[in-house]
């Protein structure tokens, strides 16, 4: 009787020990997810929106859907953009993909 005691008393004890490096492992896999991925993507949506508020009228831009054209104007949310000779289009600021660098 006093064997079996003692032998419930070292598996309950192992279990726990298990438990501890299991969540151990867990925390350090997902602190790994978090440098791998988690913390480049916010540092290239950062540099995006920095890109955004920086944009002014007369910017060369490439919209996501593959549209160059020229910030005509400045809206609160949205710009509008100059694709050719009078025409416009009004574009949420989201959708600017880069600025075009003048060389």
């Amino acid at each position: 009787m006093c064997n079996s005691i003692f032998l419930s008393e070292q598996v309950s004890a192992g279990s726990a020990g298990m438990g501890v490096q299991t969540l151990l492992i867990y925390l350090l896999l997902f602190v790994g997810l978090w440098f791998l991925m988690i913390a480049p993507q916010r540092k290239k949506q950062k540099s995006h929106l920095e890109m955004i508020r920086s944009l002014k009228k007369g910017d060369r831009v490439v919209t996501s859907s593959g549209i160059f054209g020229t910030i005509a104007d400045v809206k609160e949310d949205r710009f509008v953009l100059s694709i050719a000779d009078d025409a416009k289009i009004e574009i949420f600021k989201s959708f600017i993909q880069t600025k075009i660098e003048k060389k």
